[in-house]
């Protein structure tokens, strides 16, 4: 059966607490990306999303100097590497979620995403059914 690490990316641009929102938002514009893990020495300490940026800093007239802390989602939903897919799947369709970070040992070693999944040969059937009702559910309006 196949497992996160297998399909997951393990070279994850991070940034930390001494960032700030313009910051975050730039290294998106930069690497097309949606969110950047917040990390302390490899230690997973929340993620920062596009939509957070939006809904929580920008929304909130937060300025650009706002440290992530204050924008970040501190309470993740997380994955280890041996994670199946399937299980990974189940996780992402129940919190309705994108993106799973991959942490071993409290360290982020990668990121595993909806992309992943669609590219991948070895993900089954059922894992696919799920993401497939997570992104129409997304993209339908139901949830953002």
């Amino acid at each position: 059966m196949e497992t996160i690490r297998d399909i997951m990316t393990d070279e994850v641009e991070c940034c930390t607490l001494l960032d700030n929102m313009f910051e975050v938002a730039l290294k998106m514009k930069e690497l097309n990306v949606g969110a950047i893990p917040i990390v302390d020495q490899d230690k997973l300490l929340g993620m920062i999303t596009d939509r957070d940026i939006v809904i929580r800093g920008v929304a909130e007239k937060h300025p650009g100097s706002s440290k992530v802390g204050e924008i970040m989602s501190h309470d993740m939903i997380t994955v280890s590497p041996d994670t199946t897919s399937k299980e990974a799947a189940k996780l992402m369709a129940q919190h309705q979620i994108r993106r799973l970070p991959v942490v071993e040992d409290s360290r982020l070693i990668g990121i595993v995403s909806l992309g992943d999944f669609a590219i991948s040969e070895l993900t089954d059937d059922q894992a696919k059914e799920a993401l497939t009702e997570i992104s129409e559910q997304n993209y339908n309006g139901i949830q953002h």
